[in-house]
This record gives C-alpha cells, structure tokens and sequence, in this order.
C-alpha cells in the first residue's frame, strides 16, 4: 500500500508496538476477543481452549438520588441479556483510580520518541495498567486554525500541569501531513508538555508532526502514482481512517480508554462514505474507547456575509436572511460528524465554548471508577448483525450506565456459488459495515424529464487493494458488485449486481491504477440510500461505500425565486468514444467521472453539465404575443487559490435548447491544467440565465497534483491514469 495509508500504518504500528498493553493479556478487551478450546492430551494432562469469544463492556453504577459512584458490588449482582437473551458472565472486575499504583517516567515511555533515538522505550506489563486512568489526546492539525491550535494547546498544557492524577496516563497523536504517534501513554508531566508545546511552537521546533495547516496541501508527487490515498484528500474520509486506525491499535488494551479529539470541525463535502463513520464508530466500539470532541473554534459568531475565506456574496443572500441560515448550517453540519462520533461511543461533544476544561473534567469523571464485565455470547452466528446488551441489578435504588450493544463478527467464508451469494447479500443488509477494502462511490443525477432523473453511479477500487494473479503476461481478478437504492420508505427500488472479470495486460502496472466501475438507474424525484459492495474473490475481503442522495424536484418555478435548474456536475480527466445514448454522451464522447477530483497538470479538467428549462417563463410570454423567443445563458469557470483568482474560462453563451426532447442546454468546458501550479483550488462555476433572470454560483474543490513519473517499458504505450471495467 502507498500514499498516505501507508504513513498511516507505519505511524499506527509505532503506537500499537510501543502502548503499554500491547504484549499479551489474559483477556482482551476488544469487543470480540477470541477464546481457546477444550482438547483432551493423551498423557493425562489437557489443553484448556473454549469455544466462544469475549465480549467485555464497562458498568458504572451511581446512587440514583446521589449519583454518587456505588462500590462493593459483587459479580452475583449483575445480569447481563443479549438481544433479550440471558448471558453467562465469564469475568468480572472492578477497577479505580483510587487503588492505582503510580508509575514512574521510566515505566512507560514514547516508542514514537524512542523510535527517532531520542530516549529509549520501555513497555509496561498488562498488570501495571490496572487501576489507571487511560487516555489519548488526538490533535486534528489539518482542520485548525492557528488561534484554535494555541487555544487547544494551552488547554492541553494547563491539564497537564494542573489537573492530571497520579492515575492518569496520557498519549499523544497528531495527524497532519501524516498520522504520528508523539507520545505513548506516559506518566512524565514534562514529555508531555513537551510534545503538546511542539504542535504551536512554544516547545521544541513547532509542528513537530510534521503537519501543516491546510488538509488538502498537495504531497511531493515526483514519484506519484494514482493509488487510494487520492480518495482522501477533499473527504473526511482522511479523518475517520484516523481515529479507526487509532482505535484499533488499542483494542488489546484491556481497561477503559478515552479519546480526546480537539478539531476544528469536519465539513462533509459533497456524497461521501457514511460506511467510514460507522467503521469509526465500531472500532471505537470494540477498543472499549470512548471518545470526546471538541470543537477549538469556539463560540463563533455567524457573519451573515461569511468570514475572510469566503468570496464575497453576490445577490440579495446578504440582505434577505439566506446567506446567514447557510452559514450557520454549514457550521452545524461541520459539528454534526464530531457530534455522532461521541454520542455513539459513550463519550460527549463539546461545542460552542471557549473553555475546553470541561472536557478534561468529564474524563476523568467518566473513568475514574467501573466495572467491568465480560460473557461469551450464546448466538454462534457470525451476521454482523446489531446487538442489544442490557444489565440488571439485583439491588434497588442502583442506576447503570453503560454501552448499549456492539456489532457482531462477519467471517468470508470459502464456499459454493449460493453461499457466496448470500454472504453478498447479508454484507448489503448487515448494519455492521465492510471496510476490509477501499471503495469510493460519486454519484450524479441529469434530468430526463420533470419528475424522472438519470442517475450514473460510478464506484472506484484502487488496483493496490487486489490481489491479482498472474497468468503469463495478464493480471487476472474478480470482482463480485452488489447494490441497492432504497427510497425514504425504506423499500428498495432499485437493484445492481455482477461479477466483474479482470484480464489486464501486465504492462499496465494495474496495481498501481484505478478500476472504475459504473452503473446506472433512473429514478424519480425525492431521497434515496445508496449502498454498494465490492468483494474481491481471491481472499474474499469486501468493501462498502453508503450515500444519501437527493434528486430536487424542477417543476417550473416561479421567475421571483430566481432559481436556475441545474444538473449535477460531472468533472472529468478523460473522454473515450461511445455509441450510447445518455446525458455523459457528447458528440459520441463519454465522459468518464473523476471521482477523487484530483488532477495531474499533464490532463484537462472537463466539465459538463446542463440547465434545464432556461427562461421558462419569458418564452412562455413572447409565444403568447407571436414574438420570437430566445434564450442567453453565460457560464465560465473560475479557479481561486487562496484569495486569488488565478485563472478564468471564456464565457460561453447558448442561444438555443441544444438537448432535444429534454429542454435542456448541456454546456461543457475544457481546461488544461499545464499552465497551473500544483496545489488546491476552489473552483466556482458562475451560470446566468440572462433571459430568465436566474443565477447559480456553486463551488467545489480540486486538487491539481505534479505528472507521474514512470520509467516507459519498451515497445508499449504510456499507462493510462486508470483501467475501465464494467462500463
């Protein structure tokens, strides 16, 4: 694997080595840990090995008047129900931060740091933890301002100094240009403070992470080559992979963690993988880590005409209230994802505050005393399916607090034709997620008539991700796809399966490509789900990718709300011939969507899109007065870095509906990206329907990267940037 997921391992791999509880425990505290079994020896003595694995959760009992935390309690006491069902419980334990014994600094030191040769790394037993305060602080340095970083950073700091316990050991990790591990679960007041003083500069050099400031700063890419670390640049994938790794690097730590995640919000941008959050969550969920966001921005004050990274707003949205009601939704919904990662964990979000000392305090508060219980469950069935815990008390006046389920084991399995089919088919309605390989999905959505959409979905899988065979000179692979839309009814309507034969010519390097997959549905108005499997059938690993989708509804509207309608738009790096007939298809050329919306300077950027009923109301006036009716739509593309505008398309007019049978104008535009530096862009599209006296100036980002560099094989042609299949 290449690119930033292969940082990310690397980083992960020196956190994984270097956590306290990373040798071996007697049991294990990741959800599902597995368990041994019972097998006779012929010389009298056994092997103990049981069938079954290891669900552990965490109780807090309180006083239900007080509150106060409820101690002396016995494993007799509790119940514990699965899906209704009794359990078993096969371990029991209580732990406090009262009864912690302190470690000293060289008991439990940074392997991160150890690694560079700065100290030497020690590793503390499984049985050091007990009693012990664990937490990790995680600084999303990619989404913070530099204000927001000083402010984390000190609260960080003031903690450290002031308010860490004896108990308390505290981790730390940073993502930036990668994801590091600063320091490991530690003890040492000053490493720690150190570290967090690196991130701002108040400590050591600054930025020690080697981050930067700005989440989509494009990497040195001489030796560049498309692979899925391009998927994460303009998504909150990036993010979510993060705390996934996080997470899972700590699942063989037994105790309770606590996961403080300082950002400065997560913007969803455009159709992106809700499978990610959900894997997040459930990695979270099986690490027994909980984690708390917090929000470094602040309490903000909502600008109605933005702030200074924002253009300035054009039409009455300044004066009417519009412009302000956008602003203030683009803030909730960069809250929204820190929101859920919390509440679905058993942490809590701490948004809109200048003051992050809560957030430390509800730690501590949340782990300072538990139980910990743990069963083998009774139900076999290794479905991925959702499962409700429940525990009871037998002593009154007693309130529990504690996870409410966890998600169970999915297992591929080597197996005929049905049972592969219907392992596709309980993966595409299991609630549990597969992300054991990477999948991105775009989708768009072209009007066919007022109440009937086409709608392309195109699904990628990075050729690093499949393991192909050789066979002489072809790389060969399969690819089982699965499908579904289901509408706010929750009913599917609409259904894509098929296998996929990969027989590529070794030349092409396909590990190292993209293969790019697209279907179709057509559709009416309204919301729908969309959720894709892919499984590759040589060691059965399978990848999901789940969107909403909303197709509006273009009835004509009245010409007072000024409201243009619009197509989605299709950004493309290639165009290939098709005899087809549908909205991609211009001229006899397709384009091919470029999902990732990223570009090397050696391609052009298309655009394709298209108004439909343009100045409606005004032809409908001049044929009631026999006058001649015509239209003026102008469109141009602008590209800003920065505050710059650093380039700028030709206008493009039409006078004319130039999709028959659609009123429809399809407008399309061509840039070549030679003439640009490398880096991000925001690109806005400006469409005026002069004659209407509509508008629309949507935004969206691209990033422009170096041209690959690749030694040419001899008597071949050059690579393309991605292998086609299934079209």
């Amino acid at each position: 694997m290449t690119g930033w997921m292969q940082r990310v391992g690397a980083g992960v791999a020196a956190l994984a080595l270097g956590l306290p509880g990373a040798q071996p425990a007697p049991t294990q505290n990741t959800g599902q840990a597995q368990g041994a079994q019972s097998e006779e020896m012929p010389a009298g003595g056994f092997v103990l090995k049981m069938n079954g694995e290891l669900v552990l959760t965490n109780v807090v009992a309180r006083d239900a008047k007080t509150g106060e935390l409820v101690r002396g309690l016995k494993q007799s006491d509790f119940s514990v129900y699965e899906n209704g069902k009794p359990q078993q419980i096969a371990s029991f334990d209580f732990e406090s931060v009262d009864m912690a014994t302190p470690l000293n600094e060289t008991t439990v030191s940074g392997l991160a740091a150890g690694a560079s040769g700065n100290k030497a790394a020690a590793v503390a037993r499984p049985e050091d933890l007990r009693n012990h305060r664990l937490i990790v602080m995680f600084f999303d340095l990619t989404s913070m301002q530099p204000e927001d970083l000083d402010r984390s950073v000190e609260a960080a700091k003031d903690f450290l100094n002031k308010k860490m316990q004896p108990a308390d050991l505290v981790a730390l990790v940073s993502l930036g240009g990668t994801l590091k591990v600063d320091q490991d679960f530690t003890a040492d007041k000053a490493a720690l403070t150190r570290e967090v003083g690196a991130y701002n500069g108040t400590e050591g050099q600054g930025f020690a992470a080697g981050a930067t400031a700005d989440s989509n700063q494009a990497e040195d890419a001489t030796d560049y080559t498309p692979d899925e670390s391009e998927y994460n640049d303009l998504n909150t994938d990036r993010e979510l992979f993060a705390l996934r790794a996080v997470a899972k690097s700590l699942e063989k730590i037994t105790e309770k963690k606590s996961l403080l995640y300082f950002s400065g919000g997560i913007s969803r941008d455009g159709i992106e993988n809700q499978a990610s959050l959900r894997a997040a969550i459930n990695a979270a969920v099986r690490a027994n880590l909980a984690i708390y966001s917090v929000d470094t921005r602040g309490l903000e004050a909502i600008s109605p005409i933005g702030d200074a990274s924002k253009g300035s707003v054009r039409g009455s949205g300044g004066f009417n209230g519009g412009a302000l009601a956008n602003n203030m939704q683009a803030n909730f919904a960069s809250q929204e994802v820190m929101s859920t990662l919390s509440s679905d964990t058993g942490g809590k979000a701490f948004l809109d505050s200048n003051d992050f000392a809560p957030a430390f305090a509800q730690v501590q508060r949340d782990t300072s005393a538990y139980y910990a219980v743990g069963f083998r469950s009774a139900n076999p069935a290794r479905d991925g399916r959702y499962r409700k815990l429940t525990i009871k008390i037998n002593r009154p006046g007693i309130k529990l607090e504690y996870r409410p389920g966890y998600y169970a084991p999915a297992d591929f399995q080597h197996s005929g034709h049905e049972d592969r089919e219907r392992e596709l088919q309980e993966q595409l309605a299991s609630d549990l997620p597969a992300t054991d390989m990477a999948v991105y999905l775009d989708a768009l959505y072209f009007r066919l008539d007022e109440n009937r959409f086409y709608v392309p979905v195109s699904l990628i899988v990075p050729g690093s991700q499949i393991p192909f065979v050789k066979g002489g000179d072809k790389d060969k692979a399969t690819l089982d796809i699965i499908g579904t839309v289901i509408d706010e009814a929750k009913r599917p309507i609409g259904q894509a399966r098929e296998t996929v034969k990969l027989n590529l010519d070794g030349a092409l390097n396909a590990r190292q490509k993209n293969i790019q997959y697209t279907t179709s549905f057509k559709l009416p108005a309204g919301k729908y789900k969309l959720k894709f499997v892919v499984r590759e059938n040589q060691t059965g690993r399978m990848g999901s990718f789940e969107a909403d989708i909303t197709l509006p509804e273009m009835k004509k509207a009245p010409l007072p709300e000024k409201r243009i309608q619009m197509s989605s738009i299709l950004l493309a790096s290639a165009r290939q011939p098709s005899k087809q007939q549908n909205p991609l298809v211009r001229d006899g050329q397709e384009y091919v969507p470029n999902i990732s919306h990223v570009f090397r300077k050696d391609q052009h950027l298309y655009l394709l899109y298209e108004i439909y009923s343009p100045a409606h109301e005004k032809l409908a006036a001049d044929a009631s007065k026999g006058t001649k009716a015509g239209i003026n739509l102008l469109s141009s593309l602008e590209l800003i870095q920065g505050s710059t505008k650093v380039y700028e398309t030709p206008l493009v007019q039409a006078k004319a509906i130039n999709v028959e049978g659609r009123d429809a104008v399809a407008i399309e535009l061509d840039v070549p990206l030679e003439g640009l530096k490398a880096g991000s862009y925001l690109c806005q599209l400006n469409v005026i329907d002069d004659a209407g006296g509509s508008f629309a100036f949507p935004r969206f980002a691209v990033l422009v990267r170096e041209p690959a560099v690749a030694a040419p094989v001899p008597g071949q042609p050059a690579a393309p940037p991605g292998v086609g299949a299934g079209r």
